[in-house]
């Protein structure tokens, strides 16, 4: 058997490749040995650590969803007060690079399986549960430091996440209406009401 160390090594380079093939092909025309190509494995090595296609990209959009949270984490440590913190998570939301646009295509296809499947459905709902939380925590704070107006902060944080999803959506199937830029600025404009002191956000 496999060292531990060895297994997280190897799980970890497979369910990265998967989240590249789904992104860049989709759920559907994934297959396990597009994935051992890329991870640069075998089929049956893929296949110790993940029984079935199904099981693969389970774990894959789960992986997709703990590097997404860890890379804003980082983000959010590098800023001194709520509303600076805020922001930046909004802004690291934009798919504005290949990384996090490759992460919003891999997301995409989560919320299509999640349609038909019962078990997506339930991590689909734990992995918003936990993007509200710290999106809600946030908020709470910024409320105590008096810089983010007072509020249901969930039902703020609520708010937040459905914008940024729909516009992203939008913004990655190509809308002519809904470039990056223009999503920037209306998340700055709903950013700049939700500040206690008076700011400037215009929709251009």
């Amino acid at each position: 058997m496999p060292r531990p160390s060895v297994v997280a090594e190897r799980r970890d380079q497979i369910l990265r490749a998967a989240c590249e093939v789904v992104s860049e092909r989709g759920y559907k025309a994934l297959r396990v040995t597009d994935v051992a190509r890329r991870a640069k494995l075998s089929t049956g090595s893929v296949h110790y650590y993940f029984e079935t296609k199904r099981d693969l990209v389970h774990a894959a959009f789960e992986y997709n969803f703990t590097r997404s949270l860890e890379r804003r984490k980082q983000i959010l440590d590098r800023h001194p007060n709520a509303r600076e913190r805020l922001r930046a998570f909004v802004d690291s939301y934009l798919p504005h690079d290949e990384e996090t646009a490759a992460a919003w295509r891999v997301w995409a296809e989560t919320w299509v399986e999640a349609l038909h499947d019962p078990d997506l459905r339930e991590l689909n709902e734990r992995i918003y549960g936990e993007w509200r939380s710290v999106i809600a925590e946030i908020i709470r704070a910024g409320q105590t430091e008096g810089l983010i107006v007072q509020g249901d902060r969930v039902l703020l944080a609520n708010a937040l996440v459905s914008m940024i999803d729909g516009l992203a959506i939008q913004a990655l199937a190509g809308s002519r209406h809904m470039t990056i830029e223009r999503m920037r600025s209306v998340c700055d404009h709903l950013l700049a009401t939700m500040s206690a002191e008076p700011a400037q956000a215009a929709i251009g």
